[in-house]
């Protein structure tokens, strides 16, 4: 099978689902069977020896199609963008973006109601991120992440350093839930895929329910993440 072309590889609860089913009614762009494939992440793979027919088992045979994924892990998981890079060093990326205060707090929501987590929010992004460090390398944990996952700027630097610029487009949540049709315009144009079919917002997936976030939680955040965002801006002009 021709290489994977691109990979929609952050942020989690950042509209990746949004996007994942848009493009999903594009002619011209096939997608993985299932939406999350989870394989760059896969701490079981040989990665001295990877096998590359395991991942394309999760796309069905093509055309002249452009490829594609969403993994939402894939940019904060360690190493997972290096061996994208080392399968595909021409691999077009796509990141769709959130305030990180908003995805902290929908992460956590979620975690909650799958019953991984019964600490609360405050604690949680204070003294509950030292369960990183006791349980696995700092920021490597998948469920209880839900302060260092937003640190985009740390996380674009070494995107950068992996990949030229012009392979990668950063979006925010937000305009894809408002305009919905220029975002798509702007991916498709991006992958070299037809223009999209006209589209209407559509379930952004991203856990719009922002009450019971304490303001003081805000405020601490906001301090946590002053200068990571100002990274973030000076590398990709977003800001939230």
């Amino acid at each position: 099978m021709p290489l994977v072309d691109f990979i929609i590889a952050g942020v989690q609860k950042a509209g990746t689902t949004a996007l994942f089913d848009h493009l999903g009614d594009v002619p011209g762009i096939a997608l993985s069977t299932t939406k999350e494939v989870h394989f760059f992440d896969d701490e079981t793979v040989d990665w001295t020896r990877p096998d590359y027919g395991a991942y394309h088992a999760h796309f069905p045979p093509t055309a002249g199609a452009v490829v594609g994924e969403a993994t939402p892990i894939y940019l904060y998981w360690p190493q997972s963008l290096e061996r994208i890079a080392a399968y595909n060093p021409a691999m077009r990326l796509i990141v769709m973006l959130r305030d990180p205060v908003e995805r902290a707090w929908s992460h956590w929501r979620m975690e909650t109601t799958r019953g991984a987590e019964h600490e609360p929010f405050a604690w949680c992004v204070r003294q509950g991120r030292q369960r990183l460090f006791d349980s696995q390398p700092w920021g490597h944990h998948r469920e209880f992440s839900y302060v260092e996952r937003g640190f985009y700027g740390e996380q674009f630097e070494r995107l950068y350093g992996l990949f030229p610029r012009d392979q990668i487009l950063a979006l925010k949540a937000d305009d894809l839930r408002t305009d919905p049709n220029r975002v798509l315009g702007a991916v498709c144009a991006f992958l070299g895929a037809p223009p999209p079919p006209p589209t209407s917002p559509r379930a952004v997936h991203v856990g719009q329910e922002m009450a019971g976030l304490e303001p003081i939680d805000i405020q601490h955040l906001r301090g946590v993440y002053a200068a990571d965002l100002a990274r973030l801006k000076a590398l990709t002009g977003i800001v939230f």
